[in-house]
């Protein structure tokens, strides 16, 4: 995966997570999904960070790369809770899981 395309993918984490904790914040049990939605906010927040970091060719982007590999993953575990029975939340861990490869292999 060259630079752009971990960058696309990066993108694409933030903007599921942010869809998936505003959905979380329209359901009927918001408290049980709480640790989903600060999930959410954190890999969308260490994704962007990682994402603008990269596309400015920063070194300290690569450094990041495995930080966010790592919340990745606890979002995608998360999200997979509560994937039976509700879209974003599935959505949201398979774009996580491959955000987590993605930046694995970065």
């Amino acid at each position: 995966m060259n630079n752009q395309q971990l960058i696309e993918t990066l993108n694409n984490c933030v903007a599921t997570c942010n869809s998936c904790a505003a959905s979380c914040l329209d359901e009927e049990d918001v408290k049980m999904l709480k640790d989903c939605i600060r999930l959410d906010m954190d890999c969308a927040q260490i994704c962007s960070a990682t994402a603008g970091l990269l596309a400015r060719g920063s070194e300290h982007g690569k450094h990041l790369l495995k930080e966010c590999a790592e919340i990745c993953g606890l979002c995608a575990t998360e999200c997979e809770k509560h994937a039976h029975h509700m879209d974003h939340c599935k959505d949201c861990a398979a774009v996580c899981r491959a955000c987590e490869a993605a930046c694995k292999a970065g």
